[in-house]
């Protein structure tokens, strides 16, 4: 097919925009404190209402592209996309701003395994389709780097709905290059989806990840004493997140036309991919947020300034998606996302180092080899999922690599976040008690957000001993938790060398639809 890059450039084009709208919001939240006058419980439900909506219709969605097209889907959600962003971005208060991102979530899940089902369709040569799965995780990589910058340079100079309104020109610019090139593909043999099993999945992934996301917020991770006493929402939600899940993996395995194959996750490939990319996202999704935390709230950087520190990082990705292929010839698919793992591992190792000060010129190079190692990890997984599963089935193999994705990060930030917070308030505790702030400690034990907020009604003098005090802490709690990622980065290193050897380095078209 002569025009199989251009709806490379056309799927890589959706999915930086989908990657950017994940972080370019984090910036904006103080304003919607003052313009909308949204509460903490609000903006809470503001950051997470997208991602809920997504992950728990990426499966439905995914086996929707199967059955009416996924070139039709991926018009469809670019479309909605677009109309929802202008609904976000002028949206008069809190309630439908929430609404509003429900909306994108939704729209969002039928464009994330459509791109990547259409690249595995147009990319039948093995080489050709591991180098075309690269760009795109790199482009992914790339939209998580630079949405930061975006929502910087856009917030500098345009009210909070800017960094919404930009989706639209660029959804446009989707949905008439994709009329344009695209082909159409679908599964001819597909049947009827069971909607029994599309409830299933979005109730238990919705409330799996919802618990997650509670239990990080209300840091009862810390301290499960509490649980069953104060927090029985929290576990009501985990535990029937768990049953629903159950559920459907049952069912699907009765199922003659199942939404997931689970004989998929026999093949060692897949299920080790699926695995390893869950681990992974895992131990990077906490230290991303609190890297920048770091460069904000302890160096004083602004929002710009840190985003732009972070950038180089994620261009990285994008290179190191692009090598992947080609370091597959030497190393083999195991050897390569080892590789990646391990190389990220001293890239925390190295934050285990950070201070009140930093040489920026000294972190660059260890960005940089992060930035491969990210690319070389989810660029070989992701060839793996979609390579070991039949061409007709792509975009569910799609939907349960993004799922897996999703509920990875929000573990990440859960439990990392929860080892964060748990050597900060330690800390702080010893430090502030020591100064003679023990009036500050309610506010400040929060976060070091909050602590910084405490300082601003403190005297001048008593307010420079909790800043000093919150950022001590919170870069010891850096240390450990970089440290506790290094390790895991390291066994999750050992897991992929071993799960994935005698994967073959090219896994031939022709055995793809014999499953």
């Amino acid at each position: 097919m002569n025009n199989k890059w251009s709806c490379l450039a056309i799927a890589c084009l959706a999915t930086l925009l989908l990657s950017l709208d994940l972080t370019v919001l984090h910036l904006a939240l103080p304003r919607l404190v003052t313009d909308l006058g949204a509460n903490s419980t609000q903006l809470l439900w503001i950051s997470d209402m997208y991602g809920f909506a997504l992950a728990g219709l990426l499966v439905t969605m995914g086996n929707l592209g199967d059955r009416i097209g996924r070139k039709r889907l991926l018009l469809i959600g670019a479309a909605a996309f677009g109309a929802a962003s202008l609904v976000t971005a002028y949206a008069p208060n809190a309630e439908l701003l929430i609404a509003a991102r429900a909306l994108l979530g939704v729209a969002g899940a039928t464009i994330m395994p459509s791109t990547l089902s259409i690249v595995r369709n147009v990319f039948t040569e093995p080489g050709e389709r591991t180098a075309a799965i690269g760009i795109w995780s790199g482009m992914s990589a790339a939209g998580f780097a630079v949405g930061p910058v975006v929502g910087g340079l856009l917030l500098d100079h345009f009210w909070w709905g800017s960094v919404f309104l930009i989706n639209v020109p660029i959804m446009l610019l989707v949905i008439a290059g994709g009329i344009l090139v695209l082909p159409e593909s679908r599964n001819p043999h597909a049947g009827r989806i069971d909607l029994v099993s599309v409830a299933l999945s979005f109730a238990g992934v919705v409330t799996a990840v919802y618990a997650v996301k509670e239990a990080a917020h209300k840091g009862i991770v810390a301290d499960p004493a509490t649980v069953v006493v104060e927090h029985a929402d929290v576990l009501a939600a985990g535990v029937a997140g768990v049953l629903l899940l159950g559920l459907f993996v049952w069912r699907q395995a009765r199922l003659p036309e199942p939404l997931i194959d689970v004989r998929l996750f026999t093949r060692r490939a897949f299920s080790a991919s699926i695995v390893t990319n869950l681990l992974a996202i895992f131990t990077m999704s906490a230290m991303m947020l609190m890297f920048g935390w770091y460069l904000q709230l302890v160096l004083g950087w602004t929002p710009l300034q840190a985003g732009l520190a972070q950038l180089p990082g994620g261009l990285s990705g994008a290179v190191g998606g692009v090598l992947a292929a080609k370091l597959i010839r030497h190393l083999g698919r195991n050897g390569v996302v080892a590789l990646g793992l391990a190389m990220n591992a001293g890239a925390f190792l190295y934050y285990s180092t950070l201070g009140p000060s930093l040489n920026y010129l000294a972190l660059l190079p260890v960005m940089l080899i992060g930035g491969l190692g990210i690319g070389f990890t989810f660029t070989v997984n992701n060839d793996n999922v979609l390579a070991t599963t039949p061409r007709e089935r792509a975009g569910a193999a799609a939907a349960v690599s993004e799922t897996a994705f999703e509920l990875g990060g929000a573990l990440g930030i859960a439990i990392l976040g929860t080892v964060l917070n748990s050597a900060y308030r330690a800390g702080l505790d010893d430090t502030v008690v020591q100064a003679g702030a023990r009036e500050s400690i309610a506010g400040a034990r929060e976060s070091i957000a909050g602590a910084m907020r405490a300082a601003e009604a403190l005297p001048a003098e008593e307010a420079g001993r909790l800043v000093r005090a919150a950022q001590a802490a919170f870069i010891e709690g850096l240390h450990l938790t970089s440290l506790v990622t290094a390790g895991l980065l390291a066994v999750v290193a050992l897991v992929a060398l071993v799960g994935l050897r005698g994967v073959p380095k090219v896994i031939p078209e022709e055995t793809l639809t014999s499953a």
